[in-house]
């Protein structure tokens, strides 16, 4: 697309700006101080829309009202059409993130349910975008649907779901054919002939063909039966029965109608506003999932369903029907999506009949899931409150870091950082620290290290530093951390100790504050108690997870160097090839032989070694 981009860069006067702008399409870039990115809008008139904001400030919402405030200057980009605008600004908007815009999370990457394309194909869960080595069947709400579809086709129809690397290198049967999740292809359990018909039956399964797999299976065991095959006769007899069983138990049909389509609902209670959206192909449901955007404050509904529908589908995956719960003007993005997906997309808003069976579930799902939200902003409330009442401070407290270490009698240490703010937790801020240069197993020097290299990086760049700070720790792990707090002047932030119980069960932890003599004892049904165990328990979850990962990372390399004749150079030339110590755990034996100095005999000793 040819756009012509025009950048307004001088003293900003509004009405002088507004004169200058032309009656075309274009997106147009609100930027503050810093030349921070505030707001990222369309238009099919530039020069109407953006003086809009200029004319009278009580009839624009308090959001908007305050984004002008902060204007220092505009900056528009003219398009050939309307269609180019939104394109434009919706990959404005996923790659900037402005704070005035309603976000949603880029959930671009879907799941999906794949089949590669080998001689005996394997049964995998993949993200996104398809390749042709496979063939794909989605996308779905979600990875745990994904995941329940493969168990589902392990335990009918015994599909794979090994590593090409572990499959061309078994000389036995796995435990999944043991438990017969699998048909055993890797040792030739079943004919090349066998599994490509389990192959296309699994096929029929994942679009929604349920009753043609029902009817071939039960044509093959009459058959098996007039041969006197009476075992593959009652293998046949037990894949139907457990179908019926999915067909009933697992899926929302859709009492007859055939579609292909997602069903996307939006709601909105006290302010919080919720999108569910149902996947169902080819008559299936295939689950369904709440989203809830960013930077809403006093929007309205259209406008966050029309944020909502631009950032989904413009660059992703599109079904063949998109039906909405709101009359909202759709005429643009309909013709976008379909020049994207190459054949005729459409959006029917409140539809009639059985399609409104599924409008309205998607409605009752996003009631419940703003509900439960609800629930949970009213009860993390009540635990802020509970909480500032028991350790008051100068400034409330609203942001919280947790730290907790991690270690098996010293080896591997790993300090972990959970960050609790805007009452919930922030996984996206969480950090790990390798903790090295200290006596193995001494957890005060650890806390020392972790707490000096968290905060003196977050005064170096200006980082959001916390109302409190929890220590999964005793007295000796408090003073660590209080030291290094003085030394780098944070010594008024509020530290406070969680220690647990001579019988270390949850509710009898001791909250240990350096300014007091004695632990204090919290009732097992305080609200303060109860947030405070919910952050000290996700430090040590995340402190595990990252201990774990390590010291098997450290066990790998320390095998791969007591192998012999894998001296450093060759050690150095495998880690390069493939990208760390997982890549050349998870290469099969070619693959260990293509690299520069290492045998076939060697890439098979390599390969034991490593499993």
């Amino acid at each position: 697309m040819t756009n012509q981009n025009i950048k307004i860069k001088r003293q900003f006067d509004r009405k002088e700006f507004v004169a200058s702008l032309p009656n075309l399409p274009g997106v147009y870039r609100m930027i503050g101080k810093g030349e921070a990115l505030l707001y990222v809008g369309k238009s099919i008139d530039l020069k109407k829309r953006v003086s809009s904001y200029f004319r009278k400030e009580d009839k624009l919402s308090p959001r908007i009202r305050l984004m002008v405030r902060q204007i220092t200057q505009i900056e528009i980009t003219v398009t050939r059409t309307e269609s180019e605008a939104l394109i434009l600004e919706n990959n404005l908007i996923k790659s900037l993130k402005p704070k005035y815009n309603i976000l949603y999370r880029d959930d671009k990457s879907y799941p999906y349910v794949a089949l590669s394309k080998h001689e005996y194909p394997r049964l995998y869960l993949y993200r996104g975008s398809a390749k042709e080595d496979s063939k794909f069947f989605g996308p779905f709400s979600n990875a745990a649907t994904v995941r329940e579809s493969i168990q589902l086709l392990q335990k009918v129809f015994k599909l794979r779901t090994c590593e090409n690397s572990v499959f061309r290198n078994r000389s036995r049967p796995c435990l999944l054919y043991q438990i017969k999740r699998c048909s055993g292809p890797c040792v030739r359990k079943i004919s090349k002939n066998n599994y490509a018909d389990a192959i296309k039956n699994s096929i029929l399964f994942l679009n929604g063909k349920q009753n043609q797999v029902i009817n071939r299976l039960e044509e093959k065991m009459n058959q098996a039966s007039i041969a006197e095959k009476f075992e593959n006769a009652a293998s046949f007899r037990d894949q139907m029965f457990a179908l019926q069983q999915i067909r009933e138990n697992q899926y929302v049909a859709t009492t007859g109608l055939s579609l292909d389509a997602d069903i996307v609902a939006i709601t909105k209670v006290s302010e919080l506003i919720c999108v569910n959206v149902v996947v169902v192909r080819n008559g299936n449901h295939r689950g369904d999932k709440s989203y809830f955007p960013k930077n809403i404050y006093e929007g309205d509904e259209e406008d966050a369903l029309e944020a909502f529908l631009a950032q989904r589908y413009i660059g992703s995956e599109v079904p063949a029907s998109i039906i909405i719960n709101r009359r909202i003007s759709v005429s643009v993005l309909e013709n976008v999506l379909s020049k994207q997906a190459g054949r005729k997309i459409k959006i029917t808003r409140n539809p009639i009949g059985k399609k409104r069976v599924w409008v309205n579930m998607a409605q009752k799902n996003a009631e419940i899931s703003l509900g439960q939200r609800l629930n949970t902003k009213i009860n993390q409330e009540k635990r802020l409150l509970s909480l500032n009442k028991k350790f008051p401070t100068k400034e409330s407290i609203k942001r919280i870091e947790c730290f907790d270490i991690s270690h098996m009698q010293g080896e591997a240490t790993v300090a972990s950082c959970v960050v609790y703010d805007s009452q919930a937790m922030q996984p996206s801020q969480y950090r790990r620290f390798n903790i090295g240069n200290i006596t193995p197993g001494d957890d005060y020097a650890a806390m020392a290290q972790v707490i000096q290299r968290r905060y003196v990086r977050l005064l170096k760049e200006d980082g959001k530093i916390p109302d409190l700070i929890l220590i999964d720790g005793g007295k000796g792990q408090i003073s660590s951390a209080q030291n290094v707090l003085l030394e780098v002047g944070l010594d008024q932030v509020k530290l406070i100790g969680v220690a647990k119980g001579v019988d270390r069960k949850p509710g009898k932890e001791k909250l240990i504050d350096p300014n007091l003599a004695h632990p204090i004892e919290m009732n097992y049904s305080d609200p303060a108690l109860h947030l405070i165990q919910e952050i000290r328990d996700e430090a040590h979850r995340f402190a595990i997870q990252g201990h774990r990962g390590q010291r098997k990372r450290t066990r790998i390399r320390s095998s791969l160097e007591q192998i012999v004749g894998v001296g450093q150079k060759r050690r150095q030339k495998l880690l390069i090839r493939f990208g760390g110590i997982k890549g050349v755990s998870a290469a099969s034996i070619e693959e260990l032989q293509s690299v520069e100095g290492v045998s076939e005999a060697l890439a098979q000793k390599i390969y034991d070694e490593l499993h």
